[in-house]
């Protein structure tokens, strides 16, 4: 009997590298590099992988869809004074779409992926996006992703910590068991987010830094330099550590405080997507991921004006524009929804 077909997206790095190995034992497996173009830096390594797991190995251009659902937003994102987070737009929008492709042109039913992360299914048929092992947990990136993707994933390491991955690497002989893992944003290897917007052009240009009270504290770069809640490389002294709790964008201004007035117990989110649940009609109590850190909050969601209004139950520091919210019941996703403010 034929095993069932995959299609895994293979960057380069050791965890996309174990996923093949682990699938290739029940499935037939497909491997599809993401070129992003010139910045693209891993098609060596994961050719290099595809060929001693021997498997096949197909390169697909990514870059023009990249550039339209993720570069620009980021760009737009960062001076409108928002921060954004690439990764959770790319997911749904430009990497998983491109593998479900590859997979139709191939008749595979699956794809496949090495985040952290595991998939289950409702008792009323819904595809569960649920939480991988807890170091190294990758739930909040992927909670963007629909139903009709998110049924086709399979996650092979969802089971797995980062260092039992390396062990398997290692005793698999993969050959790039040792490569270090990469943090940075794939388009901006060198992680100068604030200097790759400069290149692009149409930055804004220094303004001041203003006090709570409108006062001057001093001059700022540009507000796309600036996330709020930030507390470091501000280069303003004072009576107390200053952080972000404010930017304007029209105004050019950047508000410092001392981080007092960064607490917030009510956030309004848009453009849900509902993963767990097929709408959200009325208060439910949750946990939220306001940010990729491990903290979670409990919370009550409630729908309010096509969007979720979000009541925590203590205190959140810094809910940030253009971060995501994602709602948690224990290990299961509910959905999540973009923070507007």
């Amino acid at each position: 009997m034929p095993k069932p077909k995959v299609v895994l997206g293979l960057s380069g790095g050791v965890d996309s590298a174990v996923a093949a190995r682990l699938l290739k034992k029940d499935y037939d497996v497909t491997a599809l590099y993401l070129s992003i173009g010139p910045e693209a830096a891993g098609e060596r390594d994961a050719a290099r992988v595809a060929g001693e797991l021997d498997i096949p190995f197909r390169v697909m251009d990514i870059s023009d869809a990249l550039e339209r659902h993720v570069k620009a937003p980021f760009a737009a994102d960062y001076l409108s004074g928002r921060t954004p987070l690439p990764c959770a737009r790319c997911n749904p929008l430009v990497k998983f779409p491109a593998l479900a492709a590859l997979a139709d042109e191939l008749g595979a039913e699956y794809v496949a992926t090495g985040h952290y992360a595991r998939r289950g299914t409702s008792p009323e048929g819904r595809a569960l996006l649920l939480k991988g092992a807890p170091a190294n947990d990758q739930s909040y990136m992927l909670s963007r992703l629909p139903q009709e993707l998110l049924r086709r994933v399979i996650f092979p390491l969802g089971d797995y910590d980062k260092s039992a991955v390396r062990g398997l690497a290692r005793e698999f002989g993969i050959p790039v068991a040792d490569k270090p893992d990469s943090m940075e944003i794939c388009f901006i290897p060198d992680n100068d987010y604030a200097a790759w917007l400069e290149r692009r052009g149409g930055t804004p240009p220094a303004g001041d830094f203003i006090g709570p009270d409108g006062g001057i504290l001093g001059r700022h770069g540009g507000v796309h330099r600036y996330t709020l809640g930030q507390g470091r490389g501000l280069g303003v002294s004072g009576p107390h550590r200053y952080y972000v709790s404010k930017i304007d964008p029209e105004a050019n201004t950047v508000t410092l405080s001392d981080g007092s007035d960064l607490m917030a117990e009510t956030v309004f989110c848009g453009e849900p997507n509902w993963i767990a649940i097929p709408d959200l009609t009325g208060p439910r109590e949750v946990t939220a991921r306001f940010r990729h850190a491990r903290t979670e909050t409990p919370c009550t969601i409630s729908p309010r004006d096509g969007g979720v209004l979000v009541e925590a139950h203590a205190p959140v520091r810094a809910p940030t524009p253009g971060q995501l919210a994602a709602f948690y019941d224990c290990d299961t996703v509910v959905g999540s929804a973009w923070i507007i403010k």
